[in-house]
């Protein structure tokens, strides 16, 4: 066993803290990591068909877990405990798993939107203003150029770790070794626009922007399809009008101007569907062979409809 592999071992116990009456704030880890969480997904996860009355809402986090609950018909010391004992089985289950599904997101990378704004906001707001996002992105990162950094952004399925935000923007974690995650600061000031569906980095995590509006990640392109549909048009989103929840996985796919004008047309027409699949996130495979794992994840997409 390795020492990534040990690594659910060796987290100390969550941190359980109080934010007024009605809020009970678990912190598994100070730092964002594969098996934090995890623990966050499933304890939320446990929550959720526990249906404790009482419980307002559940939101986990990069490597926490927020509960709102009504003091009145739940006691804080029950739903701690209950809580407590949902993390005590996530640790010591004989497997580390969550049923999930890994989506492909079509991606424009170094489109004319994102490179328009990126033009508007350099000299005070940028780390580099005589360059572009990509540019900065390669060289922060070592790469030989933009090209280089966008086979490693979409090359290797990234985990999404939560949704917030604003409504439906996704935060996501790439799934390699520590080594090989694609890293890079913020703005150095955030920007007053950004593109609806840009695809951002800022730190080690990737977003989507769901929304136009303000931001500080570093932006690379812009995926082709809606990731939040208020209105419910699409099929992805008869059940819930936000495509994204915690646990999924994600496949990012370059797509040239061609494609990503029929995607839109198919948007517009209602016949859009992504494609995606059931899987299985196994924490221990992913740490031990993470390049072997994520290949058998992506397989998993070959067969799939969209």
């Amino acid at each position: 066993m390795t020492d990534q592999t040990t690594e659910i071992l060796q987290l100390p116990s969550a941190r359980y803290t109080w934010g007024g009456d009605e809020f009970l704030f678990v912190e598994f880890d100070e730092a964002m990591n594969l098996t934090a969480n995890y623990l966050s997904t499933t304890v939320a996860q446990g929550l959720t068909g526990l249906q404790l009355e009482g419980v307002v809402d559940i939101c986990p986090a990069n490597a926490s877990l927020l509960v709102r609950f009504d003091p009145d018909v739940l006691g804080p010391a029950e739903l701690e405990r209950r809580t407590q004992e949902l993390e005590s089985q996530a640790r010591s289950s004989a497997q580390h798993t969550v049923d999930t599904r890994i989506i492909e997101v079509p991606v424009w990378y170094q489109d004319p939107y994102t490179a328009e704004v990126v033009a508007r906001f350099r000299e005070g707001y940028h780390q580099d203003p005589s360059g572009t996002d990509l540019d900065y992105a390669a060289k922060v990162n070592g790469l030989e150029d933009a090209a280089e950094f966008i086979r490693r952004h979409h090359e290797s399925p990234w985990l999404v770790s939560m949704v917030g935000f604003v409504a439906g923007l996704p935060f996501m974690y790439q799934l390699v070794p520590r080594e090989r995650q694609l890293q890079v600061p913020k703005y150095l000031s955030p920007r007053t626009d950004t593109p609806p569906l840009t695809v951002g980095h800022g730190g080690c995590f990737a977003c989507i922007y769901s929304v136009r509006g303000a931001g500080g990640y570093q932006m690379f392109g812009v995926a082709a399809a809606p990731i939040y549909d208020p209105a419910q048009l699409l099929h992805d989103f008869r059940d819930f009008l936000i495509l994204f929840k915690p646990g999924d996985l994600v496949k990012f796919r370059p797509v040239d101007e061609a494609e990503y004008r029929s995607i839109q047309q198919q948007v517009e027409g209602g016949t859009w569907r992504y494609k995606q699949a059931p899987v299985t996130l196994d924490v221990e495979a992913a740490l031990a062979d993470p390049v072997t794992y994520n290949r058998t994840l992506l397989e998993a997409l070959d067969g799939a409809d969209n």
